[in-house]
This record gives C-alpha cells, sequence and structure tokens, in this order.
C-alpha cells in the first residue's frame, strides 16, 4: 500500500493548519506557500476534509479554514482514511484468498499487517504529531520572556 499524494499532502496541510491557526483561521493560499502545494490542489482536499467534518470553511476575503476540533481529538488514522479510503495492504476481494494457502496467507500476513498500520495511525493526533516536530526542530523547550 502507498498513500497517495493526497493523502500526503492533506495530512501536511492539516498539520499546516494545526501549527498556524492559533485559534483563528488560516487561508489555503498561505497552507500552500508554507507547504509547496497547488492551491488549486489543496481546495479540492480540503473540501473532501471539510465534507468529513475535520475542517470548517470561513467565507469571504479574510476567510479560511480551522479545524472542525482540538488537535488531540483528530487522529491520523482519520485524516488518511478520508483523503485514501480503506488502509488494507492487499484488495480483498483478489481469488487468491478462495484457497487454503490464500487464506492462510490473508489471516497471518495481510490481516496482522492491516491491524498493526491501523493501531499506528489511529494512536496518533495531530497534537501528538506537533508535539513530536517541535522536539525533533529544537523548539519544544524554548521559552521568551519580554
Amino acid at each position: 500500500m502507498r498513500i497517495s499524494t493526497k493523502g500526503r499532502y492533506g495530512l501536511r496541510a492539516m498539520m499546516d493548519l494545526a501549527a498556524y491557526s492559533n485559534g483563528g483561521h488560516v487561508s489555503l493560499s498561505s497552507i500552500a506557500k508554507r507547504q509547496m502545494i497547488s492551491t488549486n490542489y489543496l481546495e479540492q482536499v480540503f473540501s473532501v476534509l471539510r465534507n468529513a467534518g475535520l475542517v470548517k470553511s470561513i467565507k469571504g476575503a479574510q476567510g479560511g479554514y480551522v479545524l472542525a476540533k482540538k488537535p488531540s481529538e483528530i487522529r491520523i488514522g482519520t485524516i488518511l482514511r478520508v483523503l485514501e479510503g480503506d488502509l488494507s495492504v492487499v484488495d480483498y476481494k483478489d481469488p487468491e484468498n478462495k484457497n487454503a494457502i490464500g487464506i492462510c496467507v490473508k489471516e497471518m500476513v495481510w490481516d496482522k499487517m492491516d491491524k498493526c498500520l491501523n493501531e499506528l495511525v489511529d494512536s496518533i493526533t495531530l497534537a501528538d504529531l506537533a508535539d513530536d516536530c517541535r522536539k525533533m526542530n529544537g523548539t519544544e523547550y524554548i521559552m521568551y520572556y519580554i
């Protein structure tokens, strides 16, 4: 299984939105610029995310998007499933699953891989990812006093 451009860009855009919203809305053009993604492509991605209830749009010249929930309530698995569909490593409609060996391989390999993958993406929230990114960039404990 490969995550498509839609899934990869959508996850990056959601992270950007979480990082730059600060309680307000963020324009798609600013996300597109920071993430080096086409604004037109992001419009398509955010349409799907909005229909799934993950983001809310604000109309008007100063409009943009906000997360529909707190970053700690949005799981990476939810975002990827909305944009990618089922996160299975193998298409189970495959005729090879009809015989004993195919069934055994499905249950002992593909089902276990699916379970691990889904548990992993469902265990990470946008907040977790943002925290890890701050740690990687060395900004976790930086405090500025005026």
